[in-house]
């Protein structure tokens, strides 16, 4: 009887991988977006990033510390969320708005429901829907003073590429995947979120299913809509649609949350069609040029209803008919 098995608790399978791993990797892999940012807007487009990410770190910090809560600062998680809503601000914002932004999302979006893994929704986004929403003014002002894209545009009359787009008209499809064109900091260059996006899929951080999922939906449509209107280059126009506003930022790195997103694979696809068919929504049929944001949120919200009409049956196990699959 010289062989034993060993009766433990679940889990029972473990890993090495920690949250500041994960964490770590999501923030290298936003580092080249954020750099083409500052190099395109100039020095004030790299004081938000820094003010968004120091603002976050301090609300979890001194908001942990009054509510004698144990200091998760270590774990990169705010440092992520701060450095994702200075990337969905505009170049020349000011500095208070970051910092309210930061307060919010770590605080009301993150901490008050629990902290990191409890957020009903992506406090990144939450902070920016909050902002759009209190300083519209200041957030769809993307007027840039300094930098590449500040020496080449009429910075206060440059339409950004989705209010082009939604008249039908074309962008040059070159400066869009590079990012020389007005928008938020780190949502203008397709090229670099996709090196960011390739380096967290090498690193199994992320998988295919959600972006996937997203963003073959949102071109389909988008594909459809523009060959039934008559637009020009319909394939050109579409193209421009994936690459113009945050719709790369969103379904790489903030559709992909992993507390505020299905858990089974079978609704990560769900998850994915359906802010593909809210993103289209938003874009092609409302009045507004853009939507990630909102799509995201909204999807965040019904996460848990499509985790429990999608949980597999246990092994050997039968569904009774008109049972979900809670």
């Amino acid at each position: 009887m010289e062989n034993k098995f060993s009766v433990s608790q679940s889990p029972h399978v473990r890993d090495g991988v920690t949250t500041q791993k994960i964490m770590g990797a999501v923030a290298l892999a936003l580092l080249p977006a954020s750099i083409c940012g500052v190099f395109f807007f100039g020095i004030h487009a790299l004081l938000v990033l820094v003010v968004s990410v120091v603002s976050s770190v301090l609300s979890e910090y001194i908001f942990e510390k009054i509510t004698k809560r144990p200091v998760t600062i270590s774990d990169m998680s705010a440092a992520v969320t701060g450095l994702l809503i200075g990337m969905n601000m505009p170049p020349e914002v000011p500095l208070f708005v970051p910092v309210l932004g930061s307060v919010f999302g770590i605080i009301v979006v993150k901490q008050l429901f629990g902290g990191i893994g409890q957020n009903f929704m992506n406090p990144a986004l939450g902070a920016r829907c909050f902002l759009l929403i209190s300083f519209s003014s200041q957030m769809t002002d993307f007027s840039v003073k300094g930098g590449i894209v500040g020496a080449s545009l009429d910075a206060v009359s440059s339409a950004t590429p989705l209010a082009t787009l939604k008249t039908g008209a074309a962008y040059p499809m070159g400066d869009l995947f590079l990012g020389l064109i007005p928008g938020t900091i780190g949502e203008t260059s397709a090229l670099a979120l996709l090196i960011g996006a390739a380096f967290l899929l090498i690193l199994h951080v992320i998988d295919l299913k959600i972006p996937v999922s997203y963003i073959g939906t949102f071109f389909i449509l988008t594909l459809i809509t523009s060959v039934t209107r008559g637009y020009n280059a319909p394939l050109s126009f579409t193209v421009c649609e994936l690459f113009a506003g945050g719709l790369m930022l969103g379904a790489w790195f903030m559709a992909t949350d992993y507390a505020t997103s299905p858990m089974t694979g079978k609704g990560q696809i769900v998850y994915g069609v359906c802010l593909g068919i809210l993103t289209f929504l938003f874009r092609m049929v409302s009045k507004s040029p853009e939507g990630v944001s909102y799509a995201i949120v909204f999807m965040n919200c019904l996460s848990p209803m499509i985790d429990q009409f999608t949980r597999p049956v246990a092994f050997g196990m039968k569904r009774r008919k008109g049972e979900n699959n809670g």
